[in-house]
């Protein structure tokens, strides 16, 4: 394996409606993912029978009578909406949100061009709401309201389950805890209420109170320990919590492409004989939660955080020693070229590590320069996305000699979220950054599915014959036969366990269904 292999992401919008005095925000929810059905899809339901959410990777279950009622997402309410997206992807209401998760990919670059998509989807099923409810209906990509509430922005990676989860939790922690200095996107106010003033690298960081746990929503954990793969017994998903609602391509690309490619040094370890336990001292934190506060809050991206067994390290000095763990492995593997660089197996791999190189360089220049040299460092702002959020701020926090604490300052931060082109402070800075994807390739992608995962079948089956789908989900697909006339079948329904993501994508499924024009027929088929 490399950087490629199955991931996706969930993305939770913040709704309001700004006209309206008072306003229920589950029901703008509802409202917004109403939006995104259609006559003929609008009663396809989401199957939650493969779903498990009390499953601990740590090899335990959480008794369902135990369980907080939040943790229960596989328990079907009768007012809940589900949408197959036209893009294989799903929305859905969470809580007191609109929810966009995105179809399996297998590639951090189509894990971002697909996660991006969703802004687009979710757009159009806020204007189609509020046409429909007689006011503007608002959506923001953000994590917090800066009074207490934090909403998730989720990443899922699928991954060898033969890998020692204790492994995968140390390493994770470390991880997780320094990449805010290159993926953090910003945010103003110190603290879950912003008790005190000022700014920081990320939104979710002083939401986390925990190093491990099964919980999503209260008490969270830096390491999530749901096990529900969607997949087959030999891999697990790794369901990560911490990371931020990025606008920008190149730091979404960075969180997942280094996480991805670190999954794969902990699948190669034993292979290139690493002492895994051994290799990751330098990077054992010794207090992982408030590590995780102190490396958001610190702009001078130096803080000494202690280690679990002596000494200190910075979380710049982790993400090199993380880095070149990844290098000496791969070099083992993969072996290297004239230049003494991994001979990495495909174009993706090979542009992630770069971009991690770049990206470390970017910090390094940032941690060495003044207030006044980071203003006009636009190379580094393109890509750090918390840095061409805090040039903003602190140019119109000069302009109009105020402190951090200043409404007007707060708002421009809620601005930069909006997903609306015509309300977003990003939109206007868009050219300023680093683009990975087009809009051209945006626009596709809020249509079109993935075409080498079973999102591609997903897609077209509800395409080509949504009023034969009954329900679907990540693993699997129900349909009804199509009767001619008074003919009966002895079996009216067909489910197919596409449980392997891989082997539904187009080009094994195409020829099939451009021949058959029954959905049940073409899941028999293939079953």
């Amino acid at each position: 394996m490399s950087v490629r292999r199955i991931m996706g992401t969930e993305t939770e919008y913040a709704v309001s409606a700004p006209k309206l005095g008072h306003y229920n925000p589950v029901q703008l929810s509802f409202d917004v993912v109403g939006a995104a059905a259609n006559e003929r899809t609008k009663h396809i339901r989401w199957d939650y029978r493969q779903e498990d959410p009390v499953n601990d990777a740590r090899g335990t279950r959480l008794e369902r009578a135990a369980a907080h009622p939040d943790l229960l997402t596989d328990a079907p309410q009768l007012n809940i909406t589900n949408v197959i997206a036209a893009n294989g992807g799903r929305v859905y209401v969470d809580h007191a949100h609109p929810e966009y998760s995105s179809p399996e990919t297998d590639d951090p670059f189509d894990a971002v061009l697909y996660d991006h998509a969703g802004d687009r989807i979710m757009r159009v099923c806020a204007r189609k709401a509020s046409e429909q409810a007689g006011t503007a209906i608002v959506l923001h990509r953000n994590n917090v309201d800066g009074k207490g509430a934090s909403w998730g922005t989720h990443e899922n990676y699928m991954m060898l389950r033969s890998v020692p989860f204790d492994q995968v939790a140390k390493l994770m922690t470390a991880h997780f805890v320094a990449r805010q200095i290159f993926t953090g996107s910003g945010r103003v106010g110190i603290g879950e209420r912003s008790e005190t003033t000022g700014y920081q690298l990320s939104q979710r960081a002083d939401y986390f109170h925990m190093k491990v746990g099964l919980q999503t929503t209260f008490d969270r954990p830096i390491i999530n320990t749901r096990d529900e793969s969607h997949s087959t017994d030999e891999y697990r998903r790794l369901h990560v919590i911490v990371g931020d609602a990025n606008r920008m391509d190149v730091p979404q690309a960075l969180k997942l492409g280094t996480t991805s490619m670190l999954l794969w040094l902990l699948e190669h370890a034993e292979e290139v004989g690493l002492n895994m336990d051994e290799a990751l001292r330098p990077t054992t934190l010794a207090d992982p939660v408030r590590a995780m506060h102190e490396v958001s809050h610190d702009l001078t991206l130096g803080a000494a955080l202690p280690l679990e067994y002596g000494g200190e390290t910075t979380a710049w000095q982790i993400e090199i020693t993380l880095r070149s763990l990844v290098y000496a492995a791969a070099a083992v593997v993969y072996g290297t070229d004239a230049s003494g660089e991994p001979a990495w197996p495909d174009r993706s791999t090979r542009n992630i590590m770069a971009m991690w190189g770049q990206a470390l360089a970017d910090v390094a220049a940032i941690r060495h320069a003044d207030d006044d040299t980071r203003l006009a460092m636009h190379g580094e702002a393109s890509r750090v996305e918390w840095l061409l959020k805090w040039q903003l701020l602190e140019k119109l926090r000069r302009k109009i000699d105020s402190g951090w604490g200043d409404a007007r300052i707060a708002a421009v931060d809620l601005k930069w979220a909006a997903i609306d082109p015509a309300d977003s402070i990003f939109d206007r800075l868009r050219a300023q950054t680093e683009r990975l994807v087009t809009d051209e390739q945006l626009e596709q992608a809020s249509v079109e599915a993935p075409s080498a995962t079973r999102a591609w079948l997903r897609a077209e089956i509800i395409r080509r014959f949504p009023e034969q789908v009954v329900a679907a989900s990540w693993s699997h697909l129900t349909v009804r036969h199509r009767t001619i006339s008074d003919n009966t079948v002895e079996n009216p329904m067909v489910s197919l366990d596409m449980s392997d993501p891989l082997k539904y994508g187009k080009s094994q499924c195409s020829g099939y269904c451009e021949r058959v024009q029954d959905a049940a027929s073409i899941l028999e088929m293939l079953r």
